[in-house]
């Protein structure tokens, strides 16, 4: 019995001591080091950049929207947050302001 528990305790060949722990650390580190550079910074800045656009929208900005829908910037409800575009002289249509995908340039 006693060499069956000694069996259990001692480590067996070519298994790693309290060096794994470390080793797996020093493994995940730089992958989310490379997934924040690679995935969640760039989102950031897009993010950052749309904010942008939607603060500096104003009355008569052409427009397209995440739909795919062309106008111009009729009137601005900050806060609502809502935009009127004008579609056409007789068609005025109400979106919410995130749904604005990017100004055209005149």
């Amino acid at each position: 019995m006693n060499s069956l528990l000694l069996f259990f305790m001692s480590n067996p060949e070519g298994a790693q001591g309290g060096g794994g722990f470390l080793a797996t650390w020093g493994m995940l580190i730089p992958l989310f080091l490379i997934m924040y550079l690679l995935l969640i910074r760039p989102q950031r800045k897009k993010q950052k950049e749309h904010e942008k656009l939607l603060t500096e929208l104003k009355r008569g900005d052409k427009i397209v929207t995440n739909s795919g829908m062309f106008g111009t910037i009729f009137a601005i409800d900050d806060e609502k947050n809502k935009v009127v575009v004008k579609i056409t002289d007789e068609i005025k249509v109400e979106f919410l302001k995130s749904s604005i995908a990017g100004k055209l340039d005149s």
